[in-house]
């Protein structure tokens, strides 16, 4: 798969998870404590390099910017995982206007 589809938009995320795709969010649980995208499931970037073939295929994975989230998609891809990273991460979601769950938004 090209390098570039591995990264969406954070329109491409809320469309996507509004029709069901799961979404992982890679930041440590201070951090997702924090603000998190709606219906983001927590899993640290350090347990999802344990076992990235544990996850289903079109999942989108969310960080606070999209570094981690980027390393965490090509892991996935390595273990056969439809992946991909949301570019510009949660802070890219909160900018974008939408809310989030936990704490605050900025």
């Amino acid at each position: 798969m090209p390098e570039e589809s591995i990264e969406v938009t954070v329109e491409d995320l809320a469309t996507a998870r509004d029709a069901g795709a799961e979404v992982l969010d890679v930041r440590s649980p201070e951090e997702y404590a924090q603000g998190h995208v709606p219906g983001a499931r927590n899993v640290p970037l350090e347990q999802l390099l344990r076992t990235p073939g544990e996850f289903p295929d079109g999942v989108r994975v969310v960080c606070q910017s999209g570094g981690r989230s980027l390393r965490a998609a090509r892991a996935l891809r390595e273990a056969g995982v439809n992946a991909v990273s949301v570019s510009g991460g949660t802070a890219a979601w909160t900018e974008s206007g939408r809310d989030t769950e936990g704490g605050a938004a900025r």
